[in-house]
């Protein structure tokens, strides 16, 4: 059976993608196995899910150089519907994170990806942070030059507001926008953020980050203990320790329905973004095939208008998610406006 497909631009890629990020992430016991990996990439090829996520940031370039091996050993490349990302600037020897988009940066960045990734053409580049100094309709004007020059196939923005998806669009149409998306994030739906709403007018695709609440929606995070030392998520509010036995709630809650639906709580998550509609192509991320399968299996779980409003319910009824989706030093990145061009 063919892998369920959505179009995205001119191309149809799997209905689920493959966020790859968690596959250079370093542990207290070290970094995930690279040949494990490889061998995840493998699977989700051989099972047709040909939508892959990566980003420069990302190990940082460690993700990109696992993916370029890939392509490499395995001569699979054009099976492949690649998206990475630049704009958080790293140095390998240096810990500090800097969000730059100037110009000159983003096609320093393009060439470092390309090389790292073994290919010459990148199908989808966004910009992974808007930077607050450097105008979007420059950015997006070094990314056509790219596009011209047959290095990029598409424009995509992440963590951006209506506002600058407006002014990006406007110069030239934007593919998709990479937002976290879940049934324990729903701001992008918000009438503050204007987002979904702006999105769709636009005809931009919607590539949802974290569809699985950053696992918490799989069910199996039942205590902060859970969280490996060097775990991230400690210092998100979500999961404090005044937030965690609330949105702990919110997950029991939605395992119920999973069980009546024949499903695991993680299947659920999935299948209910992807009931959003066709605009929708969630990312999960894993180093493990057993999860990658049944990451897979979302598609096999079919959501009716009424069980869409039923489970908006069950949400409703527990208070919904508590806490903010990050600490502050990273929640001003998100949504982010880009400064005027007659300012600059």
């Amino acid at each position: 059976m063919t892998f369920p497909q959505r179009k995205l631009s001119a191309s149809v890629v799997s209905a689920i993608g493959l966020g790859c990020m968690g596959m250079s992430i370093p542990r207290s016991d070290g970094l995930p196995d690279e040949e494990e990996c490889m061998k995840v990439l493998t699977a989700a090829a051989d099972m047709g899910i040909n939508f892959w996520v990566t980003s420069d940031a990302y190990g940082p370039f460690n993700n990109e150089r696992l993916i370029g091996r890939w392509f490499k050993e395995t001569g699979r490349r054009s099976e492949i519907f690649l998206a990475t990302k630049f704009g958080v600037k790293v140095q390998e020897t240096e810990p500090r994170m800097l969000i730059c988009s100037e110009p000159e940066y983003v096609k320093e960045a393009c060439k470092g990806s390309l090389e790292r990734l073994n290919t010459d053409y990148i199908d989808l580049y966004l910009q992974q942070r808007v930077d607050s100094n450097t105008p979007i309709e420059e950015t997006v004007q070094a990314m056509v030059e790219l596009k011209n020059e047959g290095k990029i196939r598409n424009l995509g923005l992440s963590e951006c507001s209506a506002r600058t998806l407006e002014r990006a669009h406007k110069l030239h149409p934007i593919a998709a926008a990479e937002m976290e998306f879940s049934l324990f994030a729903l701001e992008i739906e918000s009438p503050e953020t204007k987002f979904l709403e702006t999105a769709k007018a636009l005809g931009v695709k919607i590539i949802p980050y974290s569809p699985l609440g950053r696992g918490f929606l799989t069910g199996t995070i039942r205590s902060r203990d859970d969280f490996d030392e060097k775990d991230v998520r400690r210092m998100f509010p979500r999961f404090s320790e005044k937030n965690f036995g609330d949105n702990l709630r919110l997950v029991e809650t939605l395992e119920v329905f999973a069980a009546e639906k024949g499903c695991t709580p993680g299947q659920l998550a999935l299948a209910w973004v992807l009931a959003q509609g066709e605009d929708f192509i969630p990312i999960p991320g894993t180093k493990h095939i057993k999860y990658l399968q049944e990451n897979a299996g979302a598609v096999n779980v079919k959501l009716s208008v009424e069980d869409e409003t039923i489970i908006r319910t069950m949400i409703e009824r527990v208070g919904g998610t508590k806490g903010a989706r990050y600490p502050d030093a990273h929640l001003s990145m998100c949504f982010g406006d880009s400064p005027e061009l007659s300012t600059k």
